[in-house]
């Protein structure tokens, strides 16, 4: 006879504890919710909403009046031209410390300071080129009396167009370091052997083989710096006051100046402002993905 194999005994699940890992994330998500998330809801609620609080689209409609189309016009070439520069001299700062051969000792000290450099803004960065830049500024003074320049006579202005991009090259490049650096360091030296090896020079490999696995990585390093110059206030503020028109300063004198104080039309600009840095920083986030998939 065969003997019958006893069927095993079946296993008791054991209760699930909750797991207590979620509480280390616990604070993070609440700074979030109420300083992130909560915020941006109320702005959102209030750009659709009346003083008396009925439900309009009036408010948003008003963005399509001349001035504010105009500030709006005005933000995003600024935000363009200081992307634009910041990701052409920040690949070229980076690239030298990484690849150009440049002594090893220098690349802490750079990422160090573009760290720094990078969260530098507000009224501090403003005073400082105001100090370096302005009419009367150290720079100004000097190339004037030592080398005869008057830049302010050839056409320069601080709180000019070219004025604030200029200012905000000064946390642009070293956020562009940054961000770009990671890119860099994930170029595979074997990729540039093989191009070697089939007779590629290196202006070829950079051409058909370094920028295309890259142009993801800068196309979403251009989003968000343009997103982090679209949203820059303090800086632009306190630099211009109200002599530039940019949607931020636009902003301000809507919900707290006491000529344009109308603050449903400025919950409808930071509405319009939320808006396009969340395109902008969607692109960064999916260009950012494709590019990981090269980088790995």
């Amino acid at each position: 006879m065969t003997a019958i194999a006893e069927s095993p005994a079946p296993r008791v699940r054991a209760a699930r504890r909750p797991s207590l890992v979620w509480l280390g994330v616990v604070p993070f998500l609440a700074f979030a919710f109420l300083f992130l998330l909560w915020p941006t809801l109320y702005i959102v609620v209030a750009a659709f909403r009346t003083p008396q609080g009925d439900w309009t689209l009036a408010n948003v409609l008003g963005l399509f009046q001349k001035s504010i189309l105009d500030a709006y016009w005005i933000s995003i070439r600024i935000s363009l031209a200081s992307a634009a520069l910041g990701c052409l001299i920040g690949l070229l700062v980076a690239w030298a410390v990484v690849l150009g051969g440049l002594p090893a000792w220098l690349r802490g000290p750079v990422m160090t300071f573009s760290g720094v450099a990078s969260n530098f803004a507000g009224v501090p960065l403003a005073f400082a080129f105001l100090a370096t830049l302005g009419r009367v500024g150290l720079v100004t003074i000097l190339l004037r009396d030592w080398f005869g320049i008057n830049i302010y006579a050839m056409g320069f202005n601080i709180l000019s167009f070219w004025g604030l991009t200029l200012v905000y090259l000064f946390f642009q490049i070293p956020l562009m370091i940054l961000i770009i650096t990671p890119a860099l360091d994930g170029l595979k030296r074997e990729w540039r052997e093989a191009a070697a090896i089939l007779g590629a020079s290196g202006a070829q490999y950079w051409r058909l083989v370094a920028l295309p696995i890259l142009f993801p990585s800068l196309l979403g390093c251009f989003a968000l710096l343009f997103a982090n110059s679209f949203g820059a206030v303090a800086t632009a503020f306190a630099l211009t006051g109200s002599s530039l028109s940019i949607v931020p300063i636009l902003l301000f004198a809507q919900i707290r100046g006491d000529v344009l104080n109308d603050p449903h039309l400025g919950y409808a600009l930071a509405f319009g402002m939320i808006v396009v840095t969340a395109l902008a920083n969607g692109l960064y986030v999916w260009l950012r993905l494709r590019a990981e998939r090269w980088l790995k």
